[in-house]
């Protein structure tokens, strides 16, 4: 670990206003009864936030605009970073990463899309941030990192058996060595032999199933060790919205306690692409429920399959 420290400075997030529920969306993704039940019963989701009314740009900008009109100068920002899990968001034409330069007055700064991780991509693209504001050398220097997606197709709406896409947005202020949140790690492991994602067979998906807890609970436990610290010294796991049962599996896997490990978003969002553990970040901080001088670890899967963990220490307002 270099002795400058990412730190996340400030983190808000976005999500529409109108919700549907998992019987909702049955009939329009073929879900018959069955399947219902396994994602409500089993899998833990009531419903999601979705509105096809709202366009790409009108879910992503206000989260992004909170952060910078907190800013006392938008100079400050030298790099956008817009972390997204599905590849094509926008026509043949668009760059969305340019279109928010635009309509964020940040002309000025280098903006490009981080992709590859699928919904491990937030993480990473603060991990980028951070080393591209180091290389910067400039101590006053900021990166945005945006995320957000819509479900706009019932391919991009629902991982069988696994997750339902709901849609939210988040922005986060990265810093070297700045006043917000210092990172104390970041661990990512990807495991190319699953890299066909939903395209899995039974036999590959079914062998996935089997070595997943184990391997995303040797990330999350490398992440906690490379910041110095026990599982002990974690106050909250924050975890992407995927469902309760994978989360039950892998927290049971890694030996940490339910009640320390944030699923209360869950059946409120579903799995919200790249954006959880920031929309989770938010909601803790705005139940009290980050407190200063404590740890807390982030922890994502992106389809594909790459696990990533970060470690962070608040530090409060």
């Amino acid at each position: 670990m270099t002795d400058s420290l990412v730190t996340l400075e400030d983190i808000a997030a976005h999500a529409p206003e109108r919700t549907v529920t998992v019987r909702d969306l049955a009939e329009p993704l073929g879900l018959n009864p069955s399947k219902v039940r396994l994602f409500t019963t089993m899998q833990g989701l009531k419903e999601l936030r979705q509105d096809p009314e709202v366009d790409l740009f009108q879910l992503v900008l206000p989260a992004a605009r909170r952060i910078l009109d907190a800013l006392p100068s938008k100079e400050r920002v030298k790099y956008l970073l817009f972390g997204h899990a599905t590849q094509q968001i926008a026509p043949h034409g668009i760059c969305p990463a340019r279109v928010l330069r635009k309509e964020l007055g940040l002309d000025h700064a280098v903006a490009f899309a981080v992709t590859q991780q699928n919904c491990a991509t937030g993480m990473a693209a603060i991990d980028i941030a951070g080393e591209l504001l180091r290389s910067d050398g400039d101590p006053d220097a900021r990166a945005l990192v945006v995320t957000g997606e819509k479900s706009f197709t019932p391919g991009v709406q629902l991982v069988p058996d696994t997750a339902l896409m709901g849609e939210a947005a988040a922005a986060c202020l990265v810093a070297v060595d700045g006043p917000g949140d210092p990172v104390r790690s970041y661990v990512t492991r990807t495991l190319g032999a699953y890299a066909n994602g939903v395209r899995l067979g039974k036999e590959k998906a079914a062998e996935l199933g089997q070595i997943y807890p184990d391997r995303f609970a040797d990330v999350m436990r490398k992440a906690v060790a490379d910041a110095g610290l026990t599982l002990d010294d974690i106050d909250l796991l924050i975890p992407h919205n995927v469902n309760m049962m994978s989360w039950r599996q892998t927290i049971k896997a890694m030996g940490f306690p339910r009640e320390r490990t944030y699923l209360d978003n869950i059946p409120r969002f579903s799995h919200c692409f790249a954006s959880d553990v920031l929309l989770n970040y938010t909601t803790l901080k705005a139940e009290g429920r980050l407190v200063p001088g404590r740890h807390y670890l982030m922890a994502s899967v992106g389809v594909g399959t790459t696990f990533a963990a970060m470690v962070f220490t608040h530090r409060g307002s």
